[in-house]
């Protein structure tokens, strides 16, 4: 269920407030070590998101040192929830720290990019910020997606194989009519594919209500 990565040892120390692990349960599960917490205490790696350290994030588990009771709780559309370096840890691998935790039902949405810093060979490095909202209570329209996907192919060693992972990010747009629901899985009937982004393996789909 691990993805490769360095030992624990090799791992940079957490900074405050930083996600340890990302566990992701779109598909097969795969837990994805993320930096190395203080001390002698041990990254949860728990499936349930019942620990009292856990974050979920749509279909990720974002799992912390301390417990989240600590975090203070978001405003909405005002105080930024999380943010994301890409680059930061060794692996080019992503640093996610947590500044408050969104309020119960809501959803994370991303509000500014910027340059960062840059990699040794120029590269930029981009500072990602997230705030919260509330689930759309929007119905869908005529023709209108209730769900998009972009998917990621990736290529990892999970448990000292290597595999073809897909990381998934949905965005629920709006609420399907009565007697209807939302696709929850890309392959699933009413997704439709769109486009195909060859360089980064990335593809998108759009998903429509259909009757129940």
């Amino acid at each position: 269920m691990t993805l490769r990565s360095p030992s624990e040892a090799e791992l940079p120390e957490c900074a405050e407030g930083a996600v340890c692990s990302k566990l992701d349960v779109y598909e097969k599960p795969w837990l994805e070590r993320q930096c190395r917490c203080p001390g002698q205490q041990a990254c949860p790696a728990h499936l349930s998101p019942n620990d009292g350290h856990t974050i979920v994030d749509k279909t990720r588990q974002l799992k912390m040192c301390d417990p989240v009771k600590k975090l203070p709780k978001c405003r909405y559309f005002r105080d930024v929830t999380w943010t994301l370096v890409s680059g930061a840890y060794p692996g080019n691998a992503t640093q996610q720290v947590v500044h408050c935790h969104c309020p119960r039902g809501s959803v994370a949405y991303l509000v500014k990019r910027q340059a960062y810093t840059e990699d040794l060979d120029g590269s930029p490095r981009y500072k990602y910020s997230f705030a919260c909202s509330p689930q759309s209570r929007l119905r869908c329209q005529r023709k209108e997606p209730c769900r998009l996907f972009t998917v990621r192919r990736r290529q990892d060693l999970l448990d000292g194989a290597l595999e073809a992972l897909d990381e998934v990010n949905t965005n629920s747009l709006c609420g399907c009519p009565h007697n209807h629901y939302c696709p929850t899985h890309h392959s699933d009937p009413g997704v439709i594919q769109g486009n195909t982004y060859q360089d980064d393996s990335v593809r998108t789909y759009s998903g429509y209500c259909l009757p129940l």
